[in-house]
């Protein structure tokens, strides 16, 4: 017998809010979160906006004591994942402990912790690294972390798959729920990568939007103005729970999980394939292993960068994907508003496509005021859409090739 998995709690913290009904509210109107960067100066450096998350305090979630022993973004996954397990009600106890897991997936990790120590290494030698330093800055410390805190027993995973990283930690966890490894997990990313070496590293790059006069409209996905990606961060956990062991304590269901895929494009360190194979096939295998047409499809959550590349190549896959029906999909890139969360991203966006699910409304694409004319999709500009939503796709993309993509559907008992 086949063993469903859905979701029953999700907990997001972007620049647009912390918590997800603060996020929800600002997707569906229409709102940036992209402004000029607080944290430092960025005088002299090419890009100085980002998509900062503002009024976080890390003691409305973890003990003061605790607070140094973690980089900030192992912070946003604590709030997240202490969002998504209030939303969920799921309590863990000492006999179902074992059979509720957590992983968490991070592109950078602990880059703020890493710069802070390098530059007390060089001011006073090595006497003066923390201890504190590596528990605090590895990218699998996110999982340890709420592991802990939760007294989560199950699997504890990472990955670190560029941004793709949360995508394949939900996916990989709907997996292992399905061969019955555990009856819930707590899954998802997270990401606090605006620093100076990341930022003027991404810079480096050309891959950053240096539309610095105007933060608000400088990501731009799927517009023929587009120049760049915005940084963003935050963190994105859901609760997946296999369906029976979420009916027996009553939970409420945003959305089901049906589909997976997983594939790289072997072809170049940041650049996608210019024929979009590995998009192609990864949509491909989330839809075939749900047992679904693509036709079924409603709504797809696009990785949508905003960058010249990956914005239309992904057009480009959406369509080798579903043919005809492309045309007939609301698409739309929340990174329009929220940046680029980098690895947590893919679980952002999946938390937003159970919540377009659940809502019935897709988000919107904001600032597609010139469509690029490659760009010829439905990319529902600048504000929310009311519309049946069966089923939604989320799709990530990563350096190194690496992609993602899952595939949810409006939960039917």
């Amino acid at each position: 017998m086949t063993r469903r998995v859905v979701i029953t709690g999700i907990g997001l913290v972007s620049s647009l809010g912390i918590g997800t009904e603060a996020n929800w509210k600002a997707l569906v109107v229409g709102t940036s979160g992209v402004d000029r960067v607080t944290r430092f100066d960025v005088t002299g450096y090419a890009a100085q906006i980002a998509a900062e998350v503002r009024g976080f305090n890390p003691l409305d979630y973890i003990e003061k004591k605790d607070v140094k022993k973690m980089d900030v973004f192992i912070q946003y996954a604590i709030a997240a994942s202490q969002f998504a397990m209030d939303d969920s009600r799921l309590a863990i106890t000492e006999s179902n402990a074992p059979d509720i897991g957590v992983f968490i997936g991070s592109g950078i990790g602990g880059f703020q912790t890493i710069e802070r120590e390098h530059s007390a290494l060089l001011a006073g030698g090595p006497r003066k690294i923390s201890p504190f330093f590596i528990p605090s800055a590895i990218i699998n410390l996110a999982s340890g972390q709420v592991s802990i805190r939760f007294g989560a027993k199950g699997p504890n995973l990472a990955t670190c798959t560029a941004c793709s990283a949360s995508a394949h930690a939900i996916g990989e966890s709907f997996e292992i729920i399905k061969r019955g490894d555990a009856e819930a997990m707590i899954a998802g990313g997270s990401e606090a990568a605006i620093t100076p070496m990341s930022l003027g590293g991404f810079a480096a790059l050309r891959a950053l939007s240096t539309c610095n006069d105007n933060p608000s409209k400088a990501s731009r996905p799927f517009d023929k103005d587009r120049d760049g990606f915005i940084i963003g961060e935050g963190a994105g956990i859901v609760i997946l729970e296999e369906l029976e062991f979420a009916r027996r304590r009553g939970a409420n269901i945003y959305a089901e999980i049906v589909g997976y895929g997983s594939s790289a494009d072997a072809y170049h360190i940041t650049a996608p394939s210019e024929d979009g194979d590995g998009g192609v096939r990864v949509m491909k295998m989330a839809i075939r292993k749900a047992g679904v047409q693509p036709d079924a499809v409603d709504y797809i959550n696009a990785h949508g960068t905003s960058t010249p590349y990956n914005d239309r190549l992904e057009t480009m896959a959406i369509k080798k994907c579903f043919g005809d029906h492309a045309y007939k999909l609301a698409v739309s890139s929340t990174k329009s508003m929220t940046g680029h969360l980098l690895g947590g991203a893919g679980g952002l966006e999946a938390g937003i496509s159970a919540l377009a699910i659940h809502h019935q409304v897709a988000p919107p694409t904001i600032n597609l005021d010139n469509p690029d004319p490659e760009c010829d999709l439905d990319y529902v500009p600048h504000t929310g859409r009311p519309m049946p939503i069966r089923y939604a796709l989320s799709n990530s993309f990563g350096f190194g090739g690496t992609n993602a993509c899952l595939l949810f559907k409006k939960y039917e008992p």
